[in-house]
């Protein structure tokens, strides 16, 4: 069910041997994310349950079950930014529908992120895809 961009990253994971060289490029892929207008960074975007500071912005391409789920987001954070990027490849371009199918935790586990980040990044996470299935299943009856 994940999309190619996300396939594409759990073969980069694959190949490189250790979490530190998978940190710095969950990192490297945040840094690449283009920056979310201050006007976006607003209480109707911000994600709660995240120790950081995080705004994802959903854009939605048509009405009902097969429109488009697109999203951007921010962190104040180097390593959330990077996660948000992660997510974006895991969820970006998929119908609404599909969005709420994706098992995050299965597909997360295959780059062994539950292993390495603390309890309060694992909570953010959860809380980041919250919010993205979420707004998928608001779009979806839309």
């Amino acid at each position: 069910m994940a999309q190619a961009a996300f396939e594409d990253l759990a073969e980069t994971f694959e190949f490189l041997d250790d979490w530190e060289d998978r940190y710095r490029h969950v990192i490297d892929l945040g840094k690449a994310m283009d920056p979310l207008e201050d006007a976006f960074r607003v209480p109707a975007t911000k994600v709660d349950g995240c120790a950081s500071q995080v705004w994802l912005l959903p854009q939605i391409d048509g009405t009902g079950p097969n429109a488009v789920f697109h999203f951007r987001g921010e962190s104040d954070a180097m390593i959330v930014r990077g996660l948000i990027a992660v997510l974006h490849c895991l969820y970006d371009g998929l119908s609404v529908t599909e969005v709420g199918a994706v098992d995050a935790p299965a597909e997360l586990g295959r780059l062994g992120l539950n292993d390495h980040l603390s309890a309060q990044r694992s909570n953010g996470l959860r809380a980041m895809v919250e919010r993205i299935r979420e707004q998928a299943a608001i779009a979806v009856t839309a």
